[in-house]
């Protein structure tokens, strides 16, 4: 993503980058310099080593982004977060610091993504009380948290269509039984260098729906990160936001 989204920005002329973030000790240091055509940026190992920009944005681990995070809120700077895999604990200090900035958090930046989260919801309250749901999703093989982000924010839009939680089964082995009617099965299927696929499944007597979503490049999702950072920086009050504020849908 870091890569993807420098090429963009190379090209963009409303948004700058003013300093890259990278580990200490990285193997790779100084990889991503070259990775576009803006004059002299800084190689930064903390936020707080600089504080002239608007919006930091944030693809990396969850303890990376929630040191980014607290530095943000102190220099009063906005984030985009799509980092995914966040712990309980990790998500209250999101909605913390959502008090004093402005925020952007979505498990996928793709506006496709974003249409199938309003449609998994939409079926799941016209069908979801007649079918069987399965939940399935792809990616790479170095992809370390599963399910995706996405995946369990399709698990949250379908339990929503259907008006109460029920329970989750992760795979199936053995002697199982039959399924019961009232569970959403989840998959996670990892190989290859997938860059993300998802798919919803309701299961009916006689008939099939399948919502599929298959991304085949990053820059997509790159493209939806740009458009929120620069959507925050337009005047944004502090706040938790999804991606649907910035498209203006439910």
């Amino acid at each position: 993503m870091g890569q993807a989204l420098l090429e963009l920005l190379g090209a963009e002329e409303s948004i700058q980058p003013v300093g890259l973030l990278e580990n200490e000790g990285s193997f790779a240091s100084g990889a991503c310099l070259p990775v576009g055509h803006w004059g002299d940026v800084g190689l930064l190992s903390q936020v707080r080593a600089a504080d002239d920009f608007d919006v930091l944005i944030d693809f990396s681990t969850p303890l990376a982004s929630l040191a980014h995070l607290n530095a943000c809120a102190e220099l009063g700077k906005a984030m985009v977060i799509g980092t995914t895999g966040f712990d309980d604990a990790g998500q209250a200090c999101i909605r913390e610091a959502a008090r004093q900035i402005p925020i952007m958090q979505a498990s996928n930046y793709s506006l496709g993504v974003a249409m199938l989260m309003r449609l998994a919801q939409s079926v799941s309250a016209s069908l979801g009380q007649n079918a069987q749901i399965e939940i399935v999703e792809m990616h790479h093989h170095r992809k370390v948290d599963a399910p995706s982000g996405t995946a369990l924010s399709l698990l949250d839009r379908v339990q929503k269509g259907l008006g109460q939680a029920v329970s989750v089964t992760h795979g199936r082995e053995g002697q199982v039984g039959p399924r019961p009617p009232q569970e959403i099965g989840m998959h996670a299927l990892r190989g290859g260098d997938v860059v993300g696929e998802h798919s919803i499944i309701f299961a009916m007597e006689g008939e099939r729906l399948e919502l599929v979503h298959k991304a085949s490049s990053r820059s997509n999702f790159a493209q939806g990160a740009l458009a929120c950072a620069k959507w925050l920086a337009d005047g944004q009050i502090a706040g938790l936001y999804g991606i649907e504020d910035l498209l203006g849908t439910d």
